[in-house]
């Protein structure tokens, strides 16, 4: 098989090389990955392992959706054949997650490989009405916004919801509050990005660049009432921002940190607004089975920007730098 390896930090050291297809021991599976999906952790990782110290050749990506091959003694839930997709982290089924967990791409095992070994609990069902590239698009992106939205909070039809940014969480989380009879408004810094979330279903699109104070503008779209949730994905400076549009007593979920590592603004909003400020690390698996679920009876249709062949793996992480509408898909055949 070929599977993408990295043998010291840095994306000019990346290696496309020849491995042998590994077998399933007691409880694992065997899977012939047919698509992975890109996220921007995957980058921090090429760029410096985000601060850990791994063991290297380390295997990228975290995100599959492939076929069952073969199963180890003692598998129960899956069979040859079966269309899977990988939970993001290993070992946490459901509740507070295990200190013992790991995310996959590092330091769990790396995703970006024709075939790949894995424990039966680190595995859902596909949704039956998606393909194996947009099934891959699930278990970060698709996961990260159901948790947030679906899971640790209760939205309710009539309540406003602000995304920030058009990437995979972005959309997912639009399409999911849509669902949920929510009103999203979406801030982006793209025109182009904004008329094409208004086509997938935004009520307001809120341009960053000509109108800094967007929380200014989301409370004069809700009529001075401020949002109930927004799904913060710059940190930084956006934080402060986020507080400040939003409802007595809503919810700021903390996803991203593409601003850096601080988060800046007044106390104020957060005491006087009786704001939760809630972080978001992805989630367990009975979360994901859930949003499995979910987009069959939907019928909801992940975004996919761009789909890349394996061999153009380099191609597709400068698409990454450079930002996607959506998602970003490595086919692996």
């Amino acid at each position: 098989m070929q599977r993408w390896q990295l043998p010291a930090f840095g994306r000019e050291h990346l290696q496309l090389v020849q491995a042998p297809i590994p077998e399933p021991g007691p409880g694992q599976v065997l899977v012939r990955v047919h698509a992975a999906s890109l996220n921007y952790r995957d980058l921090l990782i090429l760029r410096d392992g985000m601060g850990m110290a791994p063991a290297l050749p380390l295997v990228p990506g975290s995100d599959m959706a492939g076929e069952v091959v073969a199963t180890g003694a003692g598998t129960t839930e899956f069979a040859a054949g079966d269309a899977v997709i990988s939970t993001f982290f290993t070992g946490w089924q459901d509740g507070m997650q295990p200190r013992s967990s790991l995310p996959l791409g590092f330091p769990g095992p790396g995703m970006l490989s024709q075939y790949v070994v894995l424990g039966e609990d680190s595995l859902v069902a596909a949704p039956r009405k998606l393909d194996f590239a947009q099934a891959s698009t699930l278990t970060c992106a698709g996961a990260t916004a159901w948790f947030a939205l679906a899971e640790t909070a209760h939205t309710r039809p009539g309540d406003t919801v602000v995304v920030l940014g058009t990437g995979g969480v972005a959309l997912f989380a639009m399409q999911i509050a849509r669902a949920q009879g929510a009103r999203v408004i979406v801030v982006s810094g793209s025109d182009d990005k904004l008329a094409r979330a208004a086509r997938l279903g935004a009520a307001h699109g809120i341009h960053r660049q000509r109108t800094p104070d967007w929380a200014a503008e989301v409370r004069a779209i809700t009529d001075g009432r401020g949002a109930d949730h927004v799904l913060e994905l710059a940190g930084g400076d956006s934080f402060g921002r986020s507080l400040s549009a939003l409802a007595q007593g809503g919810r700021v979920s903390l996803i991203g940190n593409l601003q850096g590592d601080e988060l800046r603004g007044s106390v104020y909003p957060l005491l006087l607004g009786r704001a939760t400020v809630q972080g978001i690390g992805v989630a367990h698996r009975r979360a994901l089975q859930d949003l499995v679920r979910a987009v069959d009876w939907l019928g909801l249709a992940p975004v996919i920007d761009s789909e890349y062949a394996l061999a153009d793996l380099p191609r597709a992480l400068d698409h990454l730098e450079r930002g996607a509408f959506g998602k970003l898909v490595v086919r692996m055949s």
